[in-house]
């Protein structure tokens, strides 16, 4: 008979083996880590919720992904580097035209980019699509010179945005002008990565129904690679981009046919 201690410390150990998981791999799904642990799918919906109250990781659909301390809150993100933000939001909105239908991202960068739009009292007949609950509330100014599109989605705590797997039939049946992305790493090699799984598989689906590809991302992510894989440079038209950027890396990011604006260096 197995003590109720000896229960215990498995069930500790267990709990910690799946928060490293989670924090190695980015997302672990609830079956995979039933599979690899040997228990039920009940069994470890019970761990993630309790690591979840720990602040380990963050419980979406279908599993789990690294806590706040591995990805920050949208209203933390949006103080961070806030003026690098800026700069790239009101880079990425001049190269917008009436008429014309976008997607945009999720996030503290899309958001600078969102604010920026709504200022452009010039834009009319725009159909903005955006997986952010909050990028929809930023938009709702420019009502009725904007149409804005919201997609359906799985709620995901964070960062406000719908994810998987309701939004994909939706996002299939588009075809959008320009899908502005953000991003957590953006390599010469490695690509365009993020850090969590669910949010990549939506960008790459945005990716499959729109003509230009933008891409949003401060000078801290330039040279990172995370664990989801959003897609290769080549996929990716432009890169908005402000801060330190490291001249080495934007060499080879040119060299790969990248075209590259300093934001914050055309605002001087």
């Amino acid at each position: 008979m197995v003590s109720n201690t000896e229960e215990i410390v498995s069930r500790e150990q267990r709990r910690q083996l799946l928060a490293a998981l989670v924090a190695a791999r980015g997302f672990l799904r609830v079956t995979d880590a039933s599979h690899e642990l040997g228990v039920s799918d009940v069994t470890i919906r019970g761990d993630f919720s309790a690591l979840e109250e720990t602040g380990a990781l963050v419980r979406v659909h279908g599993g789990a992904m690294p806590g706040a301390d591995r990805e920050p809150t949208l209203e933390s993100a949006i103080e961070t580097d806030s003026a690098a933000k800026t700069a790239i939001g009101q880079a990425a909105a001049q190269l917008v035209a009436s008429g014309q239908s976008i997607y945009l991202d999720a996030g503290s960068t899309a958001m600078a980019l969102a604010l920026a739009l709504v200022k452009r009292r010039d834009l009319r007949d725009l159909v903005v699509v955006t997986s952010g609950l909050t990028i929809a509330l930023a938009l709702e100014p420019a009502l009725p010179r904007f149409t804005v599109v919201v997609t359906g989605g799985t709620l995901r705590p964070l960062q406000h945005s719908l994810v998987n797997p309701f939004a994909a039939p939706m996002l299939d049946s588009l075809r959008l002008d320009i899908a502005f992305i953000g991003c957590n790493g953006i390599h010469p090699e490695h690509g365009v990565t993020n850090l969590n799984l669910p949010e990549a598989e939506i960008k790459i689906r945005v990716l499959r129904s729109s003509a230009r590809h933008i891409l949003l991302a401060d000078a801290s992510k330039l040279g990172n690679t995370e664990v989801a894989v959003i897609g290769p440079i080549a996929a990716f038209d432009t890169l908005v981009t402000a801060g330190d950027a490291p001249p080495a890396i934007v060499a080879e990011l040119e060299a790969r046919g990248m075209a590259i604006t300093l934001a914050d260096r055309l605002a001087r």
